[in-house]
């Protein structure tokens, strides 16, 4: 189960991300005075850089006084938010209950050992992260994951194997 949410630590050999703040001045302009800003803003962040890096938590204290301690409390509270950057396919793992009678968690640490990564974590090419998730909601296709917003059913550790090494293949013959 998705239940830790510190953010992994950043080593030297991961990839640095720059981002432009700037990119969020239209967004801070736009809400900077509404009542119940916290969520938007941080959405409208994630949105711009795919997660909320901590210089635009410093942004968003500086020119809307909201307190760092309350924005990282709601981001780190909410699982739609993130505070490092994900894979481009964002691999989601049914853990519910029925997903997780028909061995689920062989299919996820299967998929894991695969992609040489951990729960949460994303693969060195930045390609894959994986999650689980508590439900999807499609119990009938039990056990299930999604990749982006395809859903993949009834499926086996061979199987959901082979659908991330055809998304790869498919990547690396476009590049």
């Amino acid at each position: 189960m998705r239940i830790k949410r510190i953010a992994p630590e950043v080593t030297a050999a991961g990839p640095v991300v720059a981002v432009d703040l700037s990119l969020m001045d239209p967004l801070i302009s736009k809400l900077k005075h509404k009542p119940g800003k916290l969520i938007p803003l941080l959405q409208g962040t994630q949105d711009l850089y795919g997660f909320i890096p901590n210089e635009a938590f410093a942004k968003l204290h500086r020119e809307t006084g909201l307190e760092l301690n309350e924005m990282y409390g709601v981001a780190t509270f909410y699982a739609q938010f993130r505070l490092v950057p994900a894979g481009k396919h964002i691999v989601k793992m049914c853990h519910g209950t029925a997903c997780h009678v028909q061995s689920v968690s062989a299919i996820t640490d299967e998929l894991l050992d695969h992609l040489a990564i951990k729960d949460g974590e994303t693969t060195a090419d930045g390609l894959f992260t994986l999650e689980t998730v508590a439900c999807l909601g499609c119990c009938s296709l039990a056990p299930v994951m999604m990749i982006g917003s395809e859903t993949y059913g009834k499926l086996t550790p061979r199987e959901a194997v082979k659908i991330i090494k055809e998304i790869r293949r498919s990547e690396s013959s476009q590049t």
